[in-house]
């Protein structure tokens, strides 16, 4: 097993290692940039940073489970969310940096298309593979059924996974850091409960951190909504293939904190006519604004998410 989890890391950091510079120039010459919000002042110097780099760890994460799926199945469920979404994000970029349509995917229709990839999950693990859709209840060794409420459930925690991802995306190597975090601890717990799926985990690991070369601060490629979308669906694939949906808001409480930062900086200015709780939502800004450098909020978020993750592990008894 040990083999085979390094074998997997090794093979996709390589993978994304080598695709990172090819990736990089094309999107450079393809005009493919990121262009930053006026109120960040400090971020005008990344406008012109090439976006859509996510494709450079989907890229490394696809060919290594592609290469194992034949011999390991569960990893084509992972595998449905991860890309499912990634294609999202990629449209959705295509439409906005490379068509130059600034609004992209329209709200409506990033959400059918999100409700489809979700579906297109659920078929599969209930009626190819048979998967039951009950959970593991943190910190106390049992397990809720709740039956068919659970497809809703699922439906509104992968969703909500997804954009919690997305809106993390904010800072030089942000998600990058904190779903390598996540990652291995979904790796771990698959690896610990005999599940296949840890492959699929080690694989991500690899890409990711092939990709933190290149997102890193100072950035030389942002990962776009080809990138964050594909996290969540990884996240969310991880975690419902061992059961552990009610995990993701302990490991992934970062995605969670940064989401509800932004519900409730909107639902307060609205209220209000005007006024904000924070400096800036998602929350990364609020610090950031507050006189935080982007390579301590990376810092001190992953420290947070890795010491949850260790907590989770308790969770699992």
């Amino acid at each position: 097993m040990i083999f085979k989890i390094t074998g997997a890391i090794f093979a996709a950091f390589a993978l994304g290692l080598i695709a990172g510079p090819i990736v990089i120039s094309y999107l450079r010459n393809r005009k493919a940039q990121q262009t930053e919000r006026e109120e960040l002042t400090s971020h005008q110097k990344k406008t012109g940073t090439p976006t859509m780099g996510g494709v450079i760890f989907l890229f490394a994460f696809l060919v290594v489970c592609l290469f194992l799926a034949f011999k390991h199945p569960l990893l084509v469920p992972v595998m449905i969310l991860t890309v499912g979404f990634g294609a999202i994000g990629f449209l959705d970029d295509f439409l906005k940096v490379i068509l130059h349509r600034s609004d992209g995917l329209i709200a409506w229709q990033k959400m059918i298309l999100q409700i489809i990839v979700t579906s297109a999950f659920l078929w599969y693990i209930t009626s190819v593979l048979h998967l039951g859709l009950w959970m593991r209840v943190p910190f106390s060794g049992a397990v809720l059924d709740i039956g068919i409420i659970a497809f809703p459930l699922y439906y509104f925690a992968v969703i909500g996974t997804v954009n919690g991802t997305n809106f993390t995306d904010g800072l030089d190597g942000l998600a990058t850091s904190v779903t390598i975090i996540v990652a291995a601890f979904f790796t771990a717990a698959a690896a610990i409960m005999g599940s296949d799926i840890y492959l699929a985990g080690a694989a991500m690991i690899g890409g990711l951190l092939a990709f933190l070369v290149y997102n890193c601060y100072p950035a030389r490629i942002f990962m776009g909504d080809t990138g964050s979308l594909a996290l969540g669906g990884f996240v969310a694939g991880m975690a419902y293939m061992l059961h552990m949906p009610l995990f993701i808001p302990i490991v992934g409480f970062i995605y969670m904190i940064e989401v509800i930062s932004v519900i409730m900086q909107v639902g307060y200015f609205k209220v209000t006519h005007g006024k904000r709780i924070f400096r800036m939502a998602p929350i990364h800004h609020h610090y950031e604004l507050g006189g935080w450098s982007e390579t301590k909020i990376v810092t001190v978020f992953s420290i947070i998410t890795l010491l949850l993750c260790l907590a989770a592990f308790l969770g699992l008894e």
